[in-house]
């Protein structure tokens, strides 16, 4: 939840995703390990829910229930707290919580199938499914086809045009190998509900898996991801920035590694943290779809007043359909580093309190909807 900011900072901040300077690559490339947390993790909750809840029929209801307002949110809510405007005419945002949404939509059909059955898709989506580099049409016959919508949401990802005169709708994250994500991760519930030394074992050893092989597909080079690094295209990443910058939409096999294997690594490690800072990030993590409505509009809100300090008005680039299909910044716009990082330091410190009131309530005295938010 916290790695997440820097990255929406990063938007507003006009700082490219990526460059030669080693701080600006690595402030994005860290932030790669946000989306599969967030969605093998949602795969886990889900699991343990089941278990509190004692009946597959409530569970699959509320994941279909929660999907469906997850997109909602996203189509409404989420995206204009992106732009700060409402021209929806123009402009829909299909972004990671619409991707979490229909993914939700989809595991309350799958979590009737048995658990081995649920790991075996899980785990055979996340590693097949870049046999699509293979496999797909070409580009120009998949852009014809009738069928190039659902391509794109399943898959490819893109803007979408709806109707002739409608909106663009901006496919950010497909389904594909997302829902992949989260049913391996409910499956990995059978493994965090295991006693306290299996699990950690456990997680170790699939973790030591992923990353090996993470190395070893990157290093041959030949699947797992369509962004081949060895390529001696002109390129302005030195060779080891090359090697670990896989590809993220669609999440390829070797970004997933890359990514799940230190997640799971860690877990063991995060479930001993204790003191002041491991309760003050416990506080983002027991309410992270609260902090994730907060934090894109405080990051905005906040974008205006450093832009009103430096230039003295809001810019009016801050107003577009950020964070696709938005036009690069103006000249001379562009924050140094150092401002974008206090920014996010200031955004997680203010909505930390928020979020410490709301986690009370919520366990103490919960309305209805916010089972669900």
């Amino acid at each position: 939840m916290v790695l997440m900011a820097i990255d929406h900072v990063r938007v507003y901040s006009g700082v490219p995703a990526g460059g030669p300077n080693p701080g600006v690559f690595f402030t994005r490339w860290i932030t790669n390990f946000v989306a599969p947390a967030f969605a093998f993790l949602s795969g886990t909750s889900a699991y343990l829910l089941g278990q509190r809840l004692g009946s597959k029929r409530a569970l699959s209801r509320y994941l279909l229930t929660r999907g469906l307002i997850l997109v909602l949110l996203e189509l409404t809510l989420i995206r204009v707290a992106w732009t700060f405007n409402f021209d929806f005419s123009e402009y829909l945002l299909a972004g990671v919580i619409w991707m979490l949404g229909w993914c939700m939509v989809l595991m309350a059909a799958i979590i009737w199938l048995p658990i081995w059955a649920i790991a075996t898709f899980g785990v055979g989506l996340i590693f097949l499914h870049n046999a699509m580099d293979f496999l797909a049409p070409p580009t120009d016959t998949a852009a014809q086809s009738a069928l190039a919508p659902l391509w794109q949401i399943l898959y490819f990802g893109g803007p979408i045009q709806i109707g002739s005169h409608g909106p663009v709708l901006a496919v950010l994250y497909s389904i594909v190998p997302w829902i992949g994500v989260m049913a391996a991760g409910y499956a990995f519930g059978a493994v965090i509900t295991m006693e306290s030394r299996r699990r950690d074992n456990t997680c170790v050893a699939i973790a030591a898996a992923a990353i090996v092989l993470f190395f070893l597909l990157r290093t041959i080079d030949v699947y797992g991801d369509p962004r081949h690094w060895h390529v001696t295209a002109p390129t302005r990443l030195p060779t080891f920035f090359r090697y670990i910058n896989t590809t993220k939409y669609p999440a390829s096999l070797q970004f997933l590694l890359m990514t799940l294997g230190p997640t799971i690594l860690l877990l063991p490690l995060f479930d001993r943290a204790r003191g002041k800072v491991g309760e003050w990030i416990a506080t983002f993590g027991r309410v992270p779809m609260f902090y994730y409505l907060l934090h894109i509009p405080t990051i905005h809100f906040a974008a205006l007043v450093v832009s009103l300090v430096r230039e003295g008005k809001a810019d009016s680039w801050l107003f577009t359909n950020h964070p696709m299909m938005n036009p690069p910044p103006p000249d001379g716009y562009m924050w140094p580093l150092s401002l974008l990082y206090i920014v996010f330091i200031v955004v997680v410190t203010l909505l930390y309190f928020p979020c410490r009131w709301y986690a009370r309530r919520r366990a103490t005295d919960p309305a209805p909807w916010m089972h669900y938010i």
